[in-house]
């Protein structure tokens, strides 16, 4: 054992009152080994952990109780709770270190990535800085950054979302911690790139025989690192075990419920549970079997014949030889010399009442497409057809009439909205630009309907956007989208950086609206479980080409191409 956590209670101050946010929390970590800190936003879990080395404010945090005992290698041992600010910095970074999960807002993004590193290691070490560049560099090379040397000379903007969080771990490992905590460092990554981050953590474990604290709301993450779980619901732990013994013998009605509620691969079911469905039923059968539920949700799945669907339905959007250039490099007189295809005479049709998944890594061009059809992008050249007419020669009436009949509802739901405008504010608005309704009242009856059809409150009208969870926010976004009528509802990742319990109710809601009001959908995500769940059909891209189409049990079962295969074994 390296660390010892008894009794941890932790309060939060707001509106002058102190409330309880840990509650008599207690694990240990073995040396050498990783525990998994599972649970929903607000759970706990983050602050539990970065307090361990008090990184949060103090006040408005406050530590009611408890210890935290590290242990060193000749049984000498400091409680890191009660040691003061001078002592405690020799810890930080040295004994313990963090990876935070946003690489993008930990790193300074005005001093150059190598910059960094070398800081992290002449604080702690004696060397020149000569020295220290040659170790950041060897660091570098140790997380499989490509092209160190540049890598050292890059700012953090410069480089791709998985190499700003190699950046970080190569910061973390720099003076060779006991502990490593890891706070959720794969949210929003590609799938791919999340098991190239995993196994370079679990290599660099066994090198330095180093304790890895990995807190996550992924279950699927925690079941291919963790030795040990740690599962907590609003601030208390209720179940701890081996990981193996948590998903095959889960003892608590909620974390069987975090088990369900990932969209499966192997099947397709006619909804996702939710953690308060399994709860609840928990409740009320006290010989409740999870396993015997879930398979009355199975839809018999088989392989569809596409050209028999096709010529079904009718085309409500088509795309023929779409392709967007970005600039690449440029003259010193502003002239483009060099472009980036980011989409590459892509063609696809998407047919009334269907929902067509994008699948793909960052920077495939999924969302470039998106935003090409929206016309927040100009596509280079290409036609993309609405009822028969080409939008991109759409101009005033016209082009009014096709951003009502078809609408987007963003990844982040944070930005996405006005902080300073009401939700009701927010969805009035649109109705308000488009003179839907003859009057106010009417178009607030319209609002209250789509929030009560979202599953949020009436109440819910007066409130702004803080004031909500980000579940709630993306609720939010989606009714702002159907405040048009729209046809086509595109979804741009819109549940990658939400917990799985919240993106069950997100995904089974989107399932429920495209009943209720006829929609079709272009579903984007590189998350291939949750295409298989909610798509008709399949696309597969990279590097800017659609590589592969089928539905979605082909896909997952019989995939054509070596890419493709590689983006299903990294989802297992």
């Amino acid at each position: 054992m390296i660390l010892s956590l008894n009794n941890f209670s932790l309060s939060y101050l707001s509106d002058d009152i102190f409330s309880r946010v840990v509650d008599n929390v207690s694990f240990t970590v073995e040396k050498g080994k990783t525990l998994g800190i599972v649970g929903e936003s607000g759970s706990g879990k983050t602050v539990t952990a970065l307090s361990l080395i008090r990184l949060l404010d103090y006040p408005p945090a406050r530590i009611d109780s408890g210890s935290a005992i590290l242990y060193d290698d000749e049984g000498k041992s400091v409680d890191l709770l009660s040691i003061d600010e001078k002592k405690l910095f020799k810890f930080r970074g040295r004994r313990i270190s963090c990876i935070f999960q946003t690489p993008m807002t930990s790193l300074n993004p005005t001093i150059r990535c190598g910059h960094q590193v070398t800081e992290a290691i002449l604080t702690h070490k004696k060397c020149t800085k000569k020295e220290a560049r040659t170790e950041a560099i060897r660091l570098f090379e140790e997380v499989d950054l490509p092209r160190p040397e540049n890598i050292f000379k890059s700012f953090p903007h410069q480089i791709s979302g998985g190499q700003r969080q190699r950046v970080m771990i190569a910061m973390a490992i720099a003076c060779k911690p006991d502990i490593l905590i890891a706070d959720e460092p794969t949210t929003a990554l590609d799938v791919s790139v999340q098991k190239t981050i995993i196994d370079l953590l679990r290599s660099l474990q066994n090198r330095y025989n180093m304790s890895i604290i990995f807190i996550s709301h992924n279950l699927s993450v925690i079941r291919q690192i963790a030795d040990f779980v740690v599962v907590m619901n609003k601030g208390k732990i209720i179940e701890t075990n081996t990981v193996q013994e948590i998903f095959e013998n889960p003892r608590q009605p909620y974390t069987m419920g975090l088990i369900a509620c990932k969209p499966p691969l192997k099947y397709r079911l006619k909804y996702l549970p939710t953690v308060e469905e399994i709860q609840s039923l928990s409740k009320k059968d006290e010989n409740f079997d999870v396993t015997e539920h879930i398979k009355k949700l199975i839809i018999s799945e088989r392989g569809n014949d596409i050209d028999k669907v096709k010529s079904k339905a009718d085309k409500i959007l088509s795309v023929k030889d779409l392709t967007v250039c970005y600039s690449k490099k440029q003259n010193l007189f502003g002239v483009t010399t060099e472009y980036l295809k980011a989409v590459d005479d892509v063609s696809f049709d998407i047919l009334r009442g269907e929902t067509l998944g994008i699948l793909g890594e960052s920077g495939c061009g999924k969302s470039t497409i998106a935003r090409a059809i929206t016309g927040l992008v100009v596509p280079t050249s290409g036609k993309i057809f609405l009822g028969g007419l080409n939008i991109l020669e759409m101009k005033g009436k016209n082009r009014r009439e096709y951003c009502r009949q078809l609408q987007m509802v963003f990844q982040d739901p944070y930005s996405s909205l006005n902080p300073h405008k009401t939700v009701g504010q927010a969805l009035m608005e649109p109705l308000e630009i488009f003179k839907i309704y003859d009057t106010r009242e009417q178009r607030r009856e319209r609002v209250s309907y789509l929030l009560d059809k979202v599953g949020m409150l009436a109440s819910d009208f007066d409130k702004y956007p803080h004031e909500f969870s980000g579940g709630q926010r993306q609720r939010v976004c989606i009714a702002r989208a159907l405040t048009m009528e729209p046809n086509l509802l595109i979804c741009d990742e819109p549940v990658s950086s939400l917990d799985v319990s919240v993106q069950a109710k997100v995904l089974n809601l989107l399932q429920q609206l495209k009943e209720d009001f006829n929609l079709s959908m272009l579903f984007i995500s590189h998350d291939i479980s949750v295409i298989h769940h909610i798509s008709d059909r399949v696309i597969v891209m990279k590097n800017g080409t659609i590589i592969e189409e089928d539905c979605p049990f082909n896909i997952i079962n019989f995939p054509q191409k070596e890419y493709t295969r590689q983006l299903i074994e990294a989802a297992l």
